[in-house]
This record gives structure tokens, sequence and C-alpha cells, in this order.
């Protein structure tokens, strides 16, 4: 029985027409893993960053990025993969995505060390902090007030495959005492980069919100019409310490039920500053006040 090709039926096109399929499928072959290999938990243990892809369900793009101390990527086994959702500016993007659309896209970069990146790319369940760490106690607590996830979001892994270092830059990390402090958590406007591109000096010349018609309806509970069947009325999966219903048909049910606990969680942050005489982080690992 011949093996399904990775890739998209669009990508399979534009290598017949560009006349690139043979090159193609020798990196499938030898690149493309349906898993995180040894090599690869080693490298994603150790990032410290990664950009994240997302798209609602009309297929609508959102780009981000995460950061946090080595190991804030935690991988539960070759197949599985979790990283925790910190405060940010309350928009919610990539949660709201993944509610409607559980596909996404990881892209993990060492710029400073080995310049080789690793993308991941699978399929997405939000799970609250406490749920999380009942299933996986194991989990480290980090005592930067800032850096306390208020959600995780696990990742089924489809494909693993490398990003060639051949354009990517060899950066330099500037010592901390350097660059200072790192403003995990805060809300003050100045420390998280202010009005740097000048959008809020052009809000009152542009419309509140793109499309109206949308807003909020992924809050209105039960499916729409053109919602994909992994969307928020499928039947609840598994948390991830189950690994069967994941494997089956893995998706980020935000139910009403969900939601109102999400926001309970989110009512209860405040905005953080970093205590000037706050203790210096000792590791990521460091399990002392948790």
């Amino acid at each position: 029985m011949p093996v399904e090709r990775p890739g998209s039926d669009g990508e399979h096109l534009v290598q017949q027409r560009l006349g690139t399929t043979a090159r193609a499928d020798r990196f499938y072959a030898d690149q493309v893993l349906d898993h995180l290999n040894v090599r690869m938990q080693e490298f994603v243990a150790r990032q410290e960053m990664f950009f994240l892809a997302t798209a609602d369900r009309h297929g609508e793009c959102d780009s981000t990025f995460r950061a946090g101390p080595p190991g804030f990527v935690q991988v539960l086994d070759d197949r599985l993969l979790a990283y925790p959702e910190y405060r940010g500016n309350g928009v919610m993007a990539s949660i709201g995505n993944i509610s409607e659309n559980p596909r996404l896209g990881i892209l993990m970069i060492d710029f400073t060390r080995d310049r080789i990146g690793l993308h991941v790319n699978g399929r997405a369940r939000v799970v609250l902090d406490e749920e999380m760490r009942a299933c996986y106690p194991g989990l480290p607590v980090d005592p930067v007030p800032g850096r306390r996830a208020q959600l995780w979001v696990t990742v089924e892994v489809e494909e693993a495959y490398i990003h060639c270092a051949k354009h990517i830059p060899h950066l330099q990390k500037v010592p901390a005492k350097e660059r200072g402090a790192r403003a995990w958590g805060t809300d003050d406007v100045r420390r998280k980069g202010g009005d740097f591109f000048g959008a809020a000096a052009e809000a009152e010349q542009r419309p509140l919100f793109r499309h109206p018609q949308r807003a909020n309806e992924h809050l209105r509970g039960g499916l729409h019409e053109d919602a994909p069947e992994h969307g928020y009325g499928a039947e609840p999966a598994a948390l991830p310490g189950s690994r069967s219903p994941l494997r089956d048909g893995l998706a980020a049910e935000l139910n009403g039920e969900f939601l109102d606990r999400v926001e309970q969680v989110l009512a209860r942050a405040q905005p953080r500053r970093p205590a000037e005489d706050a203790p210096e982080f000792r590791g990521w690992f460091d399990r002392r006040d948790g």
C-alpha cells in the first residue's frame, strides 16, 4: 500500500508545475517525521522562543511570538508537547483561532547555538493550568509571577521537520546585566513598547472592527454552518493524560462552560510589575514555591 505523501494538495500541484516533485519527495522521505525524535526533543527542551501560526475557521491567519525560559515548551512524549499561555494583551487571538480551528504551526529557530530551525505542525487543545497539572503533576512551577501559566496549549504532533540553516542569521545573546530585566506580565505601556508604530495615534481614523459581523461569534455557543467538525461544539476530548482520544479527534473545545471558566481565571489576574527586590530567577525547574 503506498504511503501518503506529506503536505497539501496545493503544494504537490505547485511541485508538479515547477518540476520539483523529486526534490520534494527526497525531503519528505529524509526529513519529515510524524513524531519528535530524541534529537528534536532535546532541541525543543532548550528553546526560549518560537513563532506560532494559527487560523480561524474562515482561514484568516495570525502569526505571533512566544517566549519563556528554557523548558517552557514541555515535551510530554514523542507525539505530544505543551506550552503555557502567559498574561498578554487580552486579545486571545491564538486561543480564539484554536477554538475554531485546532490546526497550528510552530517554528522554533536557534539563532545563537546551532543556527537551525524545527517546524512542528499539529492539532491543538486548550487546557486550564489546574487541569494540566492534575494530569501532569511534574510540571515545573515558575517563581516569576508574570510567567505563571493561566492556560496551556497541548499539541499533538503530526509533522516535524528541519528548517535549513543557510538563511538563518547567527546572533549573539546580550548578557542579562546589559539588557536589563524583562518585564514579564507587566501592563506598563512604556515597558511593553508604547505606541512604537504609531497605531494608537491613528485610532480615530480607522474602524474599530474590520469584520464587525463576526465580532464575538465564537462566544455564542453551538456550531455555525461553516464551522469545522472539530469545533467547540464537538464531543469533549479527554484531558491530555488520556492518549487515545487525543489521537482520534483532538480539538480545542472552548464551549460555553469552558469559556466561563477561562473568564474566571482571567478575572483573577491583576496587573503585575516585578518587585524591585524580587529574587533572581533560579531556574525553570525550581519548584520551591509550588
